[in-house]
């Protein structure tokens, strides 16, 4: 059963209201405008985080902008006795995936990043897919984040590449700004949203720009990984 907590009224700015608003309008199409519009790699990508988080048996995970727990069900399945936290903004995004959680191991939790509810050194890992780029200040975030690690944890993180470098002579660029809004408007009926998609991810930090803002922030290593010829990014950061 997904808990009925609400989240801190301090955090709920006009902007993070916003995009909670809009992820939970796209919720009943959100897992298939994801495979569509990725043609079908979101999956692999997926596999790819939950293979680098590498979390211990018996150790305890948070997903962070969980969604509708495509990487909290992945994580379940690659070590049954693991404990996975799946905390999102956007409480019908966790309820659409709730199919999911078929055997009730995965605890979803209405949760920001910039203050989660959690004791300090509580979980062994963290991951967060395509998420990031929503999250203003991302500074707030990683204090968080390093607050709720153990001694020797890892972020991990699959985002997509920057929208301000050309990639794929382009091809990525022109798909960004033209075809994935025209798309994901088609489909979910929603203007917003993927015009949002397209601009955050064309906003968001080249890999290198990211992985020193990660080293700024506290983290001891940070490593980089292009997927997909550098459509994606898998960053993995320890503390």
């Amino acid at each position: 059963m997904i808990p009925r907590q609400s989240l801190d009224p301090s955090l709920q700015t006009q902007t993070g209201k916003a995009v909670g608003d809009m992820f939970g309008r796209i919720a009943p199409v959100y897992d298939l405008l994801n495979r569509c519009l990725s043609l079908g790699l979101d999956i692999s990508w997926r596999k790819a985080l939950v293979q680098a988080a590498a979390p211990p048996s018996g150790g305890r995970v948070l997903d962070l902008a969980a969604g509708t727990l495509d990487v909290a069900a992945m994580l379940q399945a690659s070590r049954p006795r693991l404990s996975v936290l799946a905390a999102d903004i956007s409480l019908p995004m966790l309820m659409r995936g709730r199919s999911k959680n078929r055997q009730g191991k995965i605890l979803p939790l209405g949760a920001d990043a910039r203050r989660l509810p959690l004791p300090d050194a509580s979980v062994d890992r963290v991951t967060i897919a395509f998420g990031l780029r929503n999250i203003r200040p991302r500074e707030n975030a990683y204090a968080e984040i390093q607050r709720v690690l153990t001694p020797g944890g890892r972020l991990c993180i699959l985002e997509f590449g920057s929208g301000g470098q050309r990639i794929l002579g382009g091809l990525y660029n022109l798909y960004l700004t033209r075809f994935l809004p025209a798309l994901g408007r088609l489909i979910s009926r929603d203007r917003q949203a993927y015009t949002y998609l397209a601009r955050t991810i064309c906003e968001f930090p080249t890999a290198p720009a990211l992985e020193a803002e990660m080293r700024t922030a506290g983290f001891s290593w940070v490593t980089g990984l292009p997927l997909s010829s550098g459509i994606v990014w898998l960053h993995t950061a320890g503390v």
